[in-house]
């Protein structure tokens, strides 16, 4: 059985009026991260990693922010997407990990949704998906509360190798 292995990086800037959403779920905060989907540093870093491990480009070649379609998108609809594609090419998700960084809010008891709801868009059990959270130590954009941003490691599997 081959295995290959994707990285994804995303980042979005703070902005106000708009929620904050993190691996589908929409975290009380003041602030919410623009972008042209509905801006989900953790998804989008899947998303990048999964296409990545399967040779298939990156998140902006499938869901160019030029195109009006994908404006205010789900992203976890988007991440059902990738999983199509991937599983399509004949390969199979062994596992995520990602990590959010974010100055605030703190993330731990959102964790465990965050992972539930990437696994099941991803067909995988919550034991196939981990989902960290750190900070930037006030240091950089990530301290500064300009932003945040998401990295994301998969792990595939291609049995007809």
């Amino acid at each position: 059985m081959a295995v290959a292995t994707g990285i994804g990086w995303d980042v979005h800037r703070f902005a106000p009026g708009r929620p904050l959403v993190l691996g589908g779920v929409t975290i009380p905060f003041e602030l919410g991260l623009d972008g042209h989907s509905d801006a989900d540093v953790l998804t989008h870093a899947v998303i990048d990693a999964l296409l990545g491990a399967a040779g298939l480009g990156d998140i902006g070649e499938h869901f160019p922010d030029t195109d009006e379609l994908w404006r205010g998108a789900d992203s976890l609809e988007l991440l059902r997407h990738v999983r199509t594609l991937v599983v399509t090419r004949g390969m199979a998700i062994a596992h995520v990990d990602a990590t959010v960084l974010l100055e605030r809010p703190k993330l731990l008891e959102h964790k465990p949704a965050m992972a539930a709801n990437l696994a099941g868009a991803l067909e995988l059990s919550v034991a196939q998906v981990n989902v960290k959270a750190t900070r930037g130590e006030g240091m950089g954009f990530i301290g500064r509360l300009e932003g945040a941003a998401a990295l994301a490691v998969a792990t595939l599997e291609r049995s007809d190798a």
